[in-house]
């Protein structure tokens, strides 16, 4: 049985292997359940990672505008 390194499931999932690999890849997944537990975790990884939405707090926004403001020397208030 063949062992798939974590970074050969990611190309596989972003579909970015070659064909032997993807076809390599679909056999071990049809004889090996922990190699489809593996590309499941993945997978969620993923569409958790697609959904993160972050931003900054307005203080920070502000503090950054007031030091760019201060370095090109207009005047803060």
């Amino acid at each position: 049985m063949t062992k798939f390194t974590p970074e050969e499931l990611l190309q596989y999932l972003y579909a970015e292997s070659s064909p032997a690999q993807v076809s390599a890849i679909r056999k071990a997944l049809q004889e090996d359940w922990t190699l489809r537990e593996k590309l499941a975790v993945l997978s969620a990884s993923m569409e958790r990672l697609e959904v993160i939405q972050e931003s900054p707090r307005t203080e920070v926004v502000l503090n950054i505008l007031n030091y760019a403001r201060m370095r090109s020397g207009e005047v803060v208030e």
